[in-house]
């Protein structure tokens, strides 16, 4: 049985950070039944719009088919397994490359070369897999598990919470994506983001533009959110990005399982995109950037110069840690029970699915 009380204050065992049987669990039991960022509706311009993505590390193909539906698949031909669609574009229907069976992209199997001679042929048995779709705003997300409850019911309070802190998700535009790998478990990545205890001593131009010491820590079902005021001094316009006007504050949310939000204080501005697991020591993401119409291109520049060090100093030491925690030399770590509450939220959603009728190698 698992230790609920230590389970507050003890981390996950640090062989989760490095066991590949962890890593095929986590996959089963997280990925494959939670809702994760998909992309921009903007990906999917007009009925017989199709864009392949990835959830979770998995190949999924979105459409919006004639009928204007939103809808999501495996993107794994039925025949022999190939990845069906690539890119993004306007057609009527997605063939796989391999063999030419070609889908409508309402999933159904339309055609497949050479099936007459075989009396067994169902193509009705044959479509695309589905999976469930849904969309906040600009943003659209899958569930591998078709089944699944709505994705407003997943979401609960934080579209509020956004909004009442002062974000429009609606009035932002797309202005690039940046992706990126780590060299260290999803995890310890995410742990990371989780609190601000590292900043002071890490993160020095963060700290003269958000004030890491009146931060506000709130977990609410899938949504932990940290809420940074703004440094004095940042907000009469010194420090390494100009945030003298607009937001007061800056908003992060994790959405579980790997969901990252962001809004620095300053002109509306938004990051937002998923991690995913590659190997038990590595992970990749990508973050999709969002401003408002009227911010500038310069100010824009300085904004992605100023992120882009924060992400290259976090990168340099979730990488330490994997190294350290990854050894197999020290069992546990211990959290603070205020500062680091958002990781220890976040360990007991990893720890309650993993754990669940595990073997003995996953046990906390």
């Amino acid at each position: 049985m698992i230790d609920t009380t230590a389970a507050t204050t003890r981390t996950l065992p640090w062989s989760w950070y490095a066991d590949p049987a962890v890593a095929v669990l986590e996959r089963d039991r997280i990925f494959r039944r939670a809702w994760q960022y998909a992309g921009r509706r903007d990906e999917l311009p007009a009925p017989g719009s199709f864009a392949a993505v990835h959830v979770g590390g998995m190949p999924v193909v979105l459409t919006r088919d004639p009928d204007d539906t939103l809808r999501a698949f495996a993107n794994v031909c039925r025949h022999r397994g190939s990845v069906v669609a690539r890119g993004a574009g306007v057609r009527g229907t997605l063939q796989c490359p391999y063999h030419a069976w070609t889908y409508g992209l309402d999933g159904r199997l339309r055609a497949a070369p050479r099936t007459r001679d075989d009396p067994d042929f169902d193509a009705c048995e044959l479509g695309l897999v589905p999976m469930a779709a849904g969309t906040w705003g600009p943003f659209v997300f899958v569930n591998p598990d078709a089944s699944a409850a709505p994705l407003a019911e997943a979401l609960g309070d934080l579209p509020d919470v956004v909004r009442a802190r002062g974000l429009a998700v609606d009035g932002l535009r797309f202005h690039h994506r940046v992706e990126y790998e780590i060299r260290a478990n999803w995890k310890i990545a995410l742990e990371n983001y989780l609190e601000c205890y590292h900043c002071r001593l890490n993160h020095p131009g963060l700290v003269s533009v958000i004030d890491d010491r009146r931060l506000e820590l709130e977990a609410a079902g899938l949504r932990a959110s940290q809420f940074n005021p703004v440094h004095p001094e940042a907000r009469a316009g010194q420090g390494p990005l100009d945030v003298s006007g607009g937001a007061a504050e800056g908003q992060f949310h994790l959405f579980l399982p790997s969901l990252k939000i962001n809004s620095q204080p300053g002109p509306p501005n938004l990051s937002i995109g998923p991690l995913w697991p590659v190997a038990p020591d590595r992970c990749r993401g990508y973050l999709d950037y969002f401003f408002a119409p009227e911010v500038s291109e310069d100010w824009i520049a300085s904004f992605m110069a100023f992120d882009d060090q924060v992400g290259a100093e976090d990168t340099a030491l979730v990488e330490g840690v994997q190294a350290g925690a990854g050894s197999g030399l020290v069992e546990h770590g211990r959290l603070l029970a205020h500062d680091e509450q958002l990781i220890a939220h976040f360990q007991a959603y990893v720890r309650e699915r993993v754990s669940a009728r595990s073997s003995g190698s996953a046990r906390a």
